[in-house]
């Protein structure tokens, strides 16, 4: 296998891993458990595994004390994405709140325009009005209903999140920080949060001992969507770059959806399909515009003008 098909490898399994996260968190639901619960154990088994695979990399944990307070706030950040994404299982399907998270790359490209003075290009104007386009589709649940308010605005707020932790990442404090180093340290620093909504443990929901397949699912959830996925992510990324592995990030809703309706019976209509298709094109589109536009260039010099 060459290089660049090891790379869009990787890069799919990143995105589809990730995707999982509703295939082991809607068990733990139904068992009682909430999503601070859920959460916590997830960020704390994670952070072992990440620990193993930077030392396994040859890095150390030493960090600078100029890189303390933004590994905090992009803790929090993630954290805060992470808990609204897992709270609006609750209020909406859970295929349609992973499509509906798929903003955030729209969302980063106008935080970069708006302050960081990145131009706005009539592609990324397009592709804002297609996402909002494919969100009013998905606007309506799989029988007719409204979607949840309260569902939608959660995912929002996640996307936003995240969307701003993208931005933030790759900073010049950040920049040159290992991502495995850097991912350890945000989900260490992010699971302050539900060590403190969890009242230190005092309201933490404990999966039953006798059900393996609970404490399964915890494990899961830590090595699928948190380990496996950040580490293919940094691998594809060094070998097909950042641009074709975000683009290859659109399996993770379609993932999501799969899982919600093969496994949790969720309902899939046309409709559903047309928003959910529409949102993938438009951020596809953004994350990918300039080598779209240089391939558009090429095309158009194709067929000169004549010289009249």
């Amino acid at each position: 296998m060459n290089t660049k098909a090891k790379g869009y490898l990787l890069a799919a399994i990143a995105a589809a891993t990730y995707g999982m996260n509703p295939l082991f968190a809607l068990p733990l639901y139904q068992a009682g458990m909430n999503p601070d619960s859920v959460l916590f154990f997830r960020y704390l088994t994670a952070i072992p595994i990440l620990g193993v695979m930077i030392k396994a990399r040859g890095h150390h944990f030493a960090i600078r004390r100029k890189e303390i307070l933004p590994l905090v706030v992009m803790g929090l950040l993630v954290a805060v994405s992470s808990l609204c994404l897992f709270q609006s299982y609750n209020y909406m399907d859970a295929g349609i709140a992973s499509t509906l998270l798929f903003v955030y790359p729209v969302m980063v490209a106008l935080i970069m325009a708006l302050l960081f003075r990145e131009k706005v290009t009539p592609l990324t104007g397009l592709c804002i009005l297609m996402t909002l386009g494919g969100i009013g589709l998905l606007y309506k649940g799989g029988d007719g209903s409204t979607l949840s308010l309260t569902g939608t605005l959660l995912v929002m707020v996640s996307a936003l999140s995240y969307a701003v932790y993208i931005v933030g990442v790759n900073r010049p404090m950040l920049k040159n920080v290992p991502t495995l180093k850097v991912t350890f340290y945000v989900l260490l620093f992010g699971l302050s949060l539900f060590l403190v909504r969890v009242d230190f443990g005092a309201s933490l929901i404990i999966p039953d001992p006798d059900k393996w397949y609970l404490w399964l699912n915890l494990v899961a959830l830590a090595v699928f969507p948190t380990a496996i996925s950040f580490a293919c992510t940094t691998s594809a990324v060094q070998y097909i770059g950042s641009t074709p592995t975000a683009i290859l990030g659109a399996l993770e809703p379609v993932t999501a959806v799969f899982f919600g309706v093969t496994i949790f019976g969720e309902t899939l209509t046309a409709r559903l399909v047309a928003g959910i298709l529409l949102i993938i094109l438009a951020v596809s589109l953004v994350v990918g515009g300039s080598n779209i536009q240089a391939y558009l260039v090429r095309f158009r010099k194709m067929f000169p003008k004549k010289i009249r």
